[in-house]
């Protein structure tokens, strides 16, 4: 079984940063691709940024140039650093990890969920 536990999450001014961290276990040969989502109240989850195994990077156009999406793939980690944070930023935000599963399948799993509140 893998799970994915997220940290980081918590309340901020508008404008300020924060770095959230994503750690997946469990039986973990590879992971494909990793990624963010959020979700805030009366909305439907959204992507806000994916990464692939190779470093390869996409972005929601609401956080481009704020939004920075790393992993760590020796430590199956997967990190998003969050500058200049405005309120409508504000939501649960849910790590995903695509992980290969028998032959040339896979497995999308979520963590639980970190919020992110932005307010002055």
């Amino acid at each position: 079984q893998v799970q994915l536990v997220e940290s980081g999450g918590g309340l901020v001014q508008p404008g300020g940063s924060l770095r959230l961290s994503c750690a997946a276990s469990g039986s973990i040969r590879s992971i494909n691709f990793m990624g963010w989502y959020r979700q805030a109240p009366g909305k439907p989850r959204e992507l806000v940024a994916a990464i692939s195994s190779g470093g390869s990077t996409n972005y929601a156009e609401s956080v481009k140039g704020r939004f920075t999406i790393s992993r760590d793939n020796t430590k199956n980690m997967v990190y998003l650093q969050m500058n200049s944070l405005k309120p409508e930023d504000t939501a649960v935000y849910y790590c995903t990890a695509d992980i290969p599963y028998g032959l040339g399948g896979s497995v999308d799993y979520w963590g639980q969920g970190t919020q992110v509140t932005v307010s002055s």
